[in-house]
């Protein structure tokens, strides 16, 4: 559980300072996460992080044999005036091969 906790809150952080988001600007997330990650919501690390306001849910991702195991995915619903462009979406780590067109800086 403190692993996906931790992994949780590092990719939270990244979205929201890479995009300049307060939280007050979340309107919902979605949590995905891969079949093997059973351990913890994601959610539970938004709260802890004092996230208290924010509409969470969460979802399993398609168990698709040979995808990318071990995995947290974030589709946050986000009030901004910045362009589709504008927004950096963040991978971390292995997941970086998901969407290598995405890729603005290495993470």
């Amino acid at each position: 559980m403190a692993a996906i906790a931790r992994a949780t809150k590092r990719l939270l952080v990244e979205m929201t300072r890479r995009n300049a988001i307060e939280v007050d600007d979340i309107a919902s997330i979605l949590f995905t996460v891969t079949a093997d990650l059973r351990a913890g919501f994601p959610a539970l690390a938004a709260r802890e992080m004092g996230w208290v306001w924010v509409p969470m849910l969460h979802a399993c991702e398609i168990d698709v044999p040979g995808s990318l195991g071990r995995c947290i995915r974030v589709l946050m619903h986000v009030n901004t005036s910045k362009q589709p462009a504008e927004i950096e979406h963040v991978y971390l780590d292995g997941a970086t091969v998901l969407r290598p067109d995405l890729m603005h800086t290495t993470s």
